[in-house]
């Protein structure tokens, strides 16, 4: 019989063999992990967590559903492909989630279910009982592609992760209004604080869904904002980390066309729906170069390619 009467004798107790875990969790990445992180809204997007929709959207309830009119699931399901197709065509991996049951109507929404950093998700807690339990499906794909799970807001929190946005690698705004609570806020402050990371955190008008709403960083020194929706605070901060902050030319097409729910894809290239042209050629006067698929359809359930989209990894800046 082995004699076990002296423990450190044994690796496992620390003994000699005992191998310490020496790399931290971002060294992990793409090693253990899969390739995930970002510290930016505009560095090279590489990889994405999608959703793609089907019979559940064609609610015969699209307000009880949150949706703004009903949905042609099959001409849906087309465009999204489409939104896929032009992802791939930018060298960008697609994880695909397939939820084991019916999925619930906003499912496809990916964006707001977690929060990229350079460590890992913020798992969400969406605000409305209507997508109650979407997060699990999220992180299962997130676990799928290889991402560990910071943290997920806990207790009476909700958050939506088109709540918060990457100013700098070392700063994130964060959003507090109908989606986002201040409980949630404060575990996200928390978590990023650990990581060496400062929150500021702004209010978001009434009538106003996320704040990726009424934002978008197209490179580190470019931002484009709502004129009537995105707070003063928020600017200031944007223009405190070096941004030139521009605003839309066209409320309609921002409105009617989400003309601003895009994703960018690097440094000015953007990815936004297609039939906006005013919209379009203000940001090509930027230097911009716009990639556009058609998402009408998909958009009557209330979002557009910037909301279908989780970002799971980009370039660090």
């Amino acid at each position: 019989m082995t004699d076990r009467s002296n423990p450190l004798e044994y690796a496992a107790y620390g003994g000699p063999g005992w191998q310490p875990r020496q790399r931290s969790l971002r060294d992990e990445a793409d090693g253990i992990w899969g390739p995930f992180g970002i510290d930016s809204e505009y560095g090279v997007l590489t990889s994405v967590l999608l959703h793609r929709p089907g019979p559940e959207i064609a609610t015969e309830d699209p307000n009880g559903a949150q949706m703004l009119d009903r949905v042609d699931a099959e001409r849906a399901g087309r465009q999204h492909d489409a939104i896929v197709a032009a992802y791939r065509a930018n060298d960008i991996a697609v994880h695909l989630v397939n939820p084991p049951l019916t999925s619930q109507p906003n499912q496809m929404f990916m964006a707001d279910l977690f929060a990229m950093t350079p460590e890992g998700a913020v798992l969400a807690r969406p605000a409305s009982e209507v997508r109650a339990g979407e997060e699990r499906v999220a992180a299962v794909g997130l676990a799928n592609a290889g991402v560990p799970i910071l943290r997920s807001v806990s207790g009476t929190g909700t958050f939506e992760g088109a709540d918060l946005m990457w100013l700098s690698p070392t700063r994130v705004l964060v959003g507090r209004g109908l989606r986002t609570n201040k409980e949630a806020i404060d575990q996200i402050t928390d978590a990023m604080e650990a990581m060496g990371v400062t929150t500021t955190r702004v209010d978001l008008p009434i009538g106003t869904m996320h704040l990726m709403g009424m934002l978008r960083i197209l490179d580190g020194d470019l931002a484009v904002a709502w004129p009537t929706r995105l707070a003063v605070a928020a600017v200031e901060a944007l223009e405190g980390e070096g941004y030139e902050v521009h605003f839309l030319p066209n409320l309609d097409e921002a409105v009617q066309g989400f003309a601003l729910n895009g994703v960018t894809l690097g440094p000015r290239r953007f990815l936004m729906a297609e039939g906006n042209p005013t919209t379009q050629a203000f940001y090509e006067s930027l230097g911009v170069t716009c990639t556009t698929v058609e998402v009408d359809e998909l958009a009557k359930a209330s979002g557009a390619i910037g909301c279908l989209t989780g970002i799971v990894s980009r370039d660090l800046v």
